[in-house]
This record gives C-alpha cells, sequence and structure tokens, in this order.
C-alpha cells in the first residue's frame, strides 16, 4: 500500500506543475524560452520606457531577435548599453540581437535592452502590456510585458544616447 504522505507529494507535485499554477511570465518559441517580460513603469509626461527578458536557446543553431513592437509605443529598438571613451552610451542595434546556441542572453538594466519611443501614455506599475517578438529563424510570439517599478533595478547605469548632448 502506498503511504499517504508519499500520495501528498504526488498531488502537490502535479498541483505545483499543472498551467494554471505554473508561471504565466514564461513563453516558449521552438527551441526558444522567453523569460519575464517586463518593462519599468514610468513618469507622468515620459515618452520612452526601458523594457526587458531573457531569451534562453536550447538549440545547436544561433537565432537572431530582429524585431519588437509593444502595444502603446510608437517604436521599439532593440538597444545595446557600452562604454565608450569613459561614458556609458546606448545605441540601437539594427541588426537585431544575436542569441547563441545553447546560451541565454539577458536583457536587463544597464545591458541589452528593448526601448519603446513615443509613448501614448506613462506605464503603471502593475500593467501588462502586450507585445509581439520576431526571430530570424524561431519566428513570431504574442508576449505580455509586467510593468514593474520605477526603481526597478535602481543603481544601475543611467541611459545616455550618444547622439543626445550631456550637460
Amino acid at each position: 500500500m502506498v503511504s499517504s504522505l508519499f500520495v501528498r507529494a504526488i498531488a502537490l507535485t502535479i498541483l505545483l506543475l499543472s498551467p494554471g499554477t505554473m508561471s504565466a511570465h514564461e513563453y516558449t518559441l521552438g527551441t526558444l524560452t522567453i523569460g519575464h517580460p517586463w518593462a519599468r513603469a514610468t513618469p507622468a509626461g515620459a515618452k520612452v520606457a526601458g523594457a526587458f527578458l531573457s531569451v534562453e536557446n536550447k538549440s545547436d543553431m544561433p537565432d537572431r531577435l530582429i524585431q519588437v513592437s509593444i502595444d502603446g509605443a510608437k517604436t521599439t529598438e532593440i538597444h545595446q548599453m557600452l562604454m565608450e571613451d569613459g561614458m556609458m552610451k546606448m545605441r540601437p542595434m539594427a541588426s537585431g540581437l544575436d542569441v547563441p546556441a545553447g546560451t541565454k542572453t539577458e536583457l536587463k538594466p544597464g545591458s541589452y535592452h528593448l526601448m519603446l519611443m513615443g509613448l501614448a501614455a506613462p506605464l503603471v506599475e502593475g500593467q501588462k502590456i502586450k507585445g509581439v517578438l520576431t526571430f530570424e529563424k524561431a519566428g513570431t510570439i504574442e508576449v505580455e510585458f509586467k510593468v514593474e517599478a520605477i526603481g526597478g533595478n535602481a543603481g544601475q547605469a543611467a541611459h545616455q544616447h550618444s547622439d543626445v548632448p550631456q550637460n
């Protein structure tokens, strides 16, 4: 006879792994896993925001994130932050972001990220925003970005466009 403790452990495992309780914030597209898409809340009147996520490529073939669109933003660009001449600068990646085979690529504050420009309205903490990610090989997937606190990952380098004069 099977012990009741064992039966309870099995039931708990099934409950935790059932679709209703799994993280609704992870998406799969072929061999790619997109993890926790999120954006920072913005102050009133802001016309730009940053958005972030991870892409794990479980394939033995590389892929590339080539296009992103997010509801409420006129345009969305894939950006890279880098140190140049002693200054942190941000630049669009016109050809997209490589997602090497067998790796996890992080889009996070102070690094690769998505830049939402021409916001129709401020992003409010707790809000969910629909987006579409397009990969060169894997294709297109719809995701939802959760808006998190303005100060999320505070202490990271501030955004600075290389083409904007700094005071």
